[in-house]
Formats: structure tokens, C-alpha cells, sequence
């Protein structure tokens, strides 16, 4: 008997512990989701005040993303070795002193060169968050942790716009990047406190510095080929060495990651159905949502000339929506197999998504708009736990920080691809000299007869993001055969130990 109670004792302790550690994993979640949502909205505002061409405009985003998707591998190999302790508390104080400076940068090119800054402390954390809370809690529990801890990044996407878009109305769009900077003071202090020490696991760092390269080639390309060809024309030299960098990289890093003892993506983990399933939805899922806040925030400010305010308040009830969904998604994966709820999930936004392709004009009315949003965030915030799960929760303990750094490297390559993509396709039907005063929100002021034509780059890229909503639904349906996952009670006897 005081055996069994001494267990019980220590079980409870243990729970009380992950709770404790996901308040700081969400509240550097609400701290860098906020950072992304917020300059989705205030991007026009900051594009005219540095007075930004429509590359440079496009890189204020991506050259987050890039440097984010580069840095996530590394940082989780980096962590499995080192510690996600010092490594998580690292990153809150690289990315909040990166926000001070970019709150501060005088020109375009200092402010994306402190972006690549705040992404290299946003990859130490978000490649380490998941890990940490799938290590913390007890294996009954943990679609509830994941869903607790995807439900931060849906209440950053509430809080962003919202905020975002009333701090640069009202305040100027320096202090978008400003507001980081107390939000990670107090979750450094808050994270020296709560989070354990735990002892490094003596492997020696093998880092994988020709994959680094190539992961950089060959995205960078990708993106430098999608964000300038719409602007220059795709014949453009600079257009055309970017596909030759992303065509040329891409089977070369296969090839040397299959060679190498220490990849920085290992190959072989895509030998497991149930991660290659998951990397793939991951990106597909993440691709067909992504886009949807800034591109309807750009919709509210181009086309219906909107101030960031207005446009924050109205794009608010997707994130909403996600909150909502998510956690409630998390309790669901107790009954539900994770795979279905992702297929599930994807449905639903897959029919958010057609809607908002049917109905969005020049002067469509903000119900039908706000139903097809809604639809979507509902869809979305079910979606990422779920799939999550799926992947993760048979992961061995030793191999969990790679694993997610795969699955979050996925989903961020969703996202810069989604985000480069998106803002091309909106402004391809213009005519050149037009496609710059999309970004900065001015179209329907300097040119009013354009709008239909960049209604028709709305359609343009929803439909494409619907495209990649309905693989994502049939990639989760194909896993549903080759996932092992059941059930959270027939779970529950094994614990993920961190």
C-alpha cells in the first residue's frame, strides 16, 4: 500500500510538473505566434513606412520562414545532445532582444537581417516545444498536453491581428515587434524557475554542415524564384538561377543525407509509415491554411481599404475558431485514432475553402466571408494536434527531438512555400507596375479598376490552397492503414519518459 502511494505521489508530481512546464512552452508559443500574425496584418504598414519594393516587402516574411526552416533540424539534433533546457532558454532571449533591434531598424534590409535574427531564436524554441511537453506528460494525458500547447499558437493567432493591428494603427508598426520583448522577459524568468534540468545524454555533436548548405540552396532558391519572378518575370536571370539552385539541390541533398552519418534530416525515419504519413500531411495541411490570415488580411486593407485595426478585428474569429477546436480536439484523441481526427479535420477546412473560393469578390459581405473563414479555423485548430499525436506518440524518448524537428520542419517548409506562393499569385493578373501597391494596401486607392483583377489572384491562390487541403484529406485517409495508433485508454499503460 505505500508503495502504490508512493507511486501515486510520484505520478502526481509528475503531472503537476507538465502543467507547469506547458505554461512556459505556450507562452513562448503566444510570444513568436503573435510576432508572425501580428506583421501579417501591419506587413502594409510596414512596407510604407521603410518604403519597400515588392521583393523586399515579400522577404520581410521570408526571410523569417527560410532562416526558421533551416535552423529547426539543427537546433533539435542540437538539443537531444546539449539539453532542451538551455536550449529553449536560449532561444527566448536571442528572439526577444532580435525584437527589440528589429522594433528599431531604420531601413528595410536592417529589418530583415533582424528577422533572420528573432527566426534563429524562434527555431531553438519551437524545434524543442513539442518535445518537451510529448517527454513531460504521461502518455494518457498527452493529446491533451499537445492540445493545450497547440491551442497557444491559435490564441497568438487571435490575440496577432487584433492586437497587431490596433498597436500599429495607434501606435506604429515598430511597436508589433516591440511588444516581444516584455512577453519574453517574464517567460525567461518564468522558464529559469519551472523547467528541470536534465542531464545531456554524453552523445558527441555531429553536425551535418553540407546539408545545412543545401537545405539553404535549394529553399532559398525556391523562394527567391516564386517572391521575384511575379515582379521581374520569370525568364529573369536571378528567377532562373533560383530554380536551377532548387532543382539541383533538392536530389543532391538526398543523396548526401543517405551518405552521411549524421543528417541533419534523417532519410531512414520516412521508413516508418507513420512519420512519412505525418511529414507529409504536416506540410500539405500546413500549405492549404497557412495563408489564410494574411492573405485575408491583406483583402480587408487592398480591396475593401480597411485600416490594420479593422482588418485584425475581422479576420479574429478564425483564431477563434482554432482555439476551440483544438483543445477540444486534444480530449477527443482519448477515444478517437489520431489519424481519423486529422482526415476529419482536413475535410473540414478543405469546405471552409471552397466556400471562401466561391464567394470572395470586391464587395462580398462580411457574413458569407466570416462563415467560410470560421470553417476553416475550425478545421485547422483539430487538425495539428491530431497529427501531431499520430506521429509522435510511439517516437522512442531518444529519438523525439529529431522526430519533431522533422514534423515541424515540414510544416514551416508548408509555410514559407504557402506564404511565397500566395503573395505571388494575388498579384500575378496585375500589371507589373501595379503589384507593389498590394503589399502596402493601396491598390483600390491608386488604381480602382484593378481590383478585379486581383480578386482574380484571390481566387488564384485559394483554389490552390483547396488543392492542397483535399491532398492533405487523402494522405490522412491513406494513413489510417498504416498508423498503429489507437485509442488513448489502450495507450495509457506506457509512459513517454523525457
Amino acid at each position: 500500500m505505500t508503495r502504490a502511494a508512493g507511486l501515486r505521489s510520484d505520478e502526481r508530481d509528475r503531472i503537476r510538473y507538465a502543467w507547469r512546464l506547458l505554461s512556459v512552452v505556450c507562452l513562448a508559443s503566444l510570444m513568436t505566434g503573435i510576432n508572425v500574425s501580428s506583421l501579417n496584418i501591419a506587413l502594409p504598414a510596414i512596407v510604407d513606412g521603410l518604403d519597400a519594393g515588392p521583393v523586399a516587402a515579400s522577404w520581410i516574411l521570408l526571410s523569417f520562414q527560410l532562416t526558421h526552416v533551416t535552423l529547426m533540424i539543427f537546433f533539435g539534433r542540437l538539443a537531444d545532445v546539449l539539453g532542451r533546457r538551455t536550449m529553449y532558454l536560449t532561444g527566448v532571449a536571442v528572439f526577444s532582444a532580435a525584437s527589440l533591434l528589429a522594433g528599431a531598424a531604420p531601413d528595410v534590409g536592417l529589418l530583415i537581417a533582424c528577422r533572420v535574427a528573432q527566426a534563429t531564436g524562434a527555431a531553438m524554441l519551437i524545434a524543442n516545444s513539442a518535445a518537451l511537453v510529448t517527454a513531460a506528460f504521461p502518455r494518457r494525458l498527452l493529446g491533451q498536453g499537445l492540445g493545450f500547447y497547440m491551442a497557444s499558437f491559435s490564441l497568438a493567432q487571435m490575440l496577432g491581428p487584433t492586437v497587431g493591428g490596433l498597436v500599429t494603427t495607434e501606435l506604429g508598426w515598430r511597436w508589433t515587434l516591440l511588444l516581444n520583448v516584455p512577453v519574453g522577459v517574464v517567460c525567461l524568468l518564468w522558464g529559469l524557475r519551472v523547467m528541470e534540468r536534465v542531464p545531456r545524454s554524453g552523445e558527441p555533436l555531429r553536425l551535418d554542415p553540407a546539408g545545412n548548405v543545401l537545405v539553404v540552396l535549394g529553399l532559398g532558391g525556391l523562394l527567391v524564384a516564386l517572391s521575384q519572378g511575379g515582379t521581374t518575370g520569370w525568364t529573369d536571370p536571378v528567377v532562373i538561377a533560383g530554380v536551377v539552385a532548387f532543382v539541383v539541390a533538392l536530389p543532391v541533398f538526398l543523396i548526401v543525407e543517405l551518405r552521411v552519418p549524421f543528417p541533419v534530416v534523417d532519410v531512414h525515419l520516412f521508413r516508418e509509415p507513420v512519420v512519412g504519413v505525418g511529414v507529409l500531411a504536416g506540410f500539405l495541411g500546413t500549405m492549404s491554411r497557412f495563408a489564410v490570415v494574411l492573405l485575408m488580411g491583406l483583402y480587408f486593407q487592398a480591396v475593401q481599404g480597411d485600416t490594420p485595426s479593422e482588418a485584425g478585428l475581422k479576420v479574429l474569429p478564425l483564431a477563434v475558431a482554432s482555439i476551440v477546436s483544438s483543445p477540444g480536439a486534444g480530449t477527443v484523441l482519448r477515444w478517437v485514432r489520431a489519424r481519423t481526427m486529422a482526415a476529419a479535420a482536413s475535410s473540414v477546412s478543405l469546405a471552409g475553402l471552397v466556400l471562401l473560393l466561391v464567394v470572395i469578390d470586391v464587395d462580398t459581405p462580411y457574413p458569407l466571408l466570416i462563415t467560410a473563414v470560421v470553417v476553416i479555423g475550425l478545421g485547422s485548430g483539430a487538425f495539428i494536434p491530431a497529427n501531431s499525436t499520430a506521429m509522435l506518440q510511439d517516437v522512442p524518448p531518444d529519438r523525439l527531438g529529431i522526430t519533431n524537428a522533422v514534423r515541424l520542419m515540414a510544416q514551416s517548409s508548408g509555410v514559407v512555400v504557402s506564404t511565397a506562393v500566395t503573395l505571388t499569385l494575388i498579384s500575378l493578373p496585375l500589371p507589373a507596375a501595379l503589384r507593389g501597391h498590394v503589399l502596402d494596401g493601396s491598390i483600390a486607392r491608386v488604381e480602382p479598376a484593378a481590383l478585379d483583377g486581383l480578386i482574380t489572384g484571390f481566387r488564384w491562390a485559394f483554389g490552390l490552397m483547396a488543392v492542397m487541403a483535399a491532398l492533405c484529406v487523402l494522405t490522412s485517409l491513406v494513413g489510417r492503414r498504416t498508423t498503429r495508433d489507437v485509442p488513448g485508454p489502450a495507450t495509457a499503460v506506457t509512459d513517454v519518459e523525457g
